[in-house]
C-alpha cells in the first residue's frame, strides 16, 4: 500500500532529524569496515557494529515514548552508545585492526553525530513543559553543529531529505 506524500504519522517525527540520519550513515560505515575482520575477531566486530547500531535505534525509541524525560534519556543512551563505539574504534586503530583512513572517517562521523546528540539534548532539556508531547520533541537542529548556516546553499544540499527547507 503506497502512501500519500502527504502522510504524516506523528510517531516516526524522529525521521525528519537530521542526528537520526546521521547516526544511520554512521551504522552503515560501521558495517563496511567491521564486517570483513577475521573469524577469530567476529565478536569484536558484532559489537562494534552493535553498539553503532544502537545509536539510531535509541533516538528512535526514546522519540516514540511520547515523553520528553524519556526521550531524554534515550538520547543520553544514544550518546553512550556512540562513546562505547568511539572507545571500540581507538583500541581496534592501536591493535592495528582498522587502517588509519577507516579510523578517520568513522571517526569524523562519530564527532558529528556526538554533537548533534549533544544540541538536540540542550535544546531538548530547555523546552517548557505545557507543550503537545510532539512540540516538546521537536527542537529545530542546530545547523552549527554542521558547519552550515540554514540561508547558505550547502545547507539545501545538504539536508536530510524529510527536512522542509526554510522559507524567507
Amino acid at each position: 500500500m503506497k502512501m500519500s506524500a502527504n502522510y504524516r504519522n506523528r510517531n516516526r517525527g524522529y525521521q525528519s532529524l537530521r542526528v537520526w540520519a546521521d547516526a544511520q550513515e554512521y551504522y552503515v560505515a560501521t558495517c563496511r569496515v567491521f564486517r570483513n575482520f577475521p573469524f577469530e575477531l567476529k565478536r569484536v566486530a558484532s559489537q562494534q557494529i552493535a553498539s553503532a547500531d544502537s545509536v539510531h535505534r535509541n533516538i528512535a525509541e526514546g522519540y516514540c515514548r511520547r515523553s520528553r524525560r524519556e526521550y531524554l534519556n534515550f538520547l543520553n543512551y544514544a550518546l553512550g552508545s556512540v562513546g562505547e563505539s568511539v572507545s571500540g574504534l581507538h583500541a581496534y586503530r592501536k591493535a592495528d585492526q582498522i587502517s588509519a583512513v577507516n579510523f578517520d572517517r568513522l571517526n569524523a562521523l562519530a564527532y558529528k553525530l556526538e554533537n548533534g546528540l549533544l544540541r538536540l539534548v540542550e535544546g531538548l532539556e530547555h523546552k517548557q513543559g505545557d507543550e503537545k508531547w510532539e512540540d516538546q520533541l521537536i527542537v529545530k537542529e542546530s545547523n552549527l553543529a554542521y558547519g552550515v548556516d540554514s540561508d547558505s546553499e550547502a545547507y539545501r544540499v545538504h539536508q536530510h531529505p524529510n527536512t522542509p527547507t526554510p522559507q524567507a
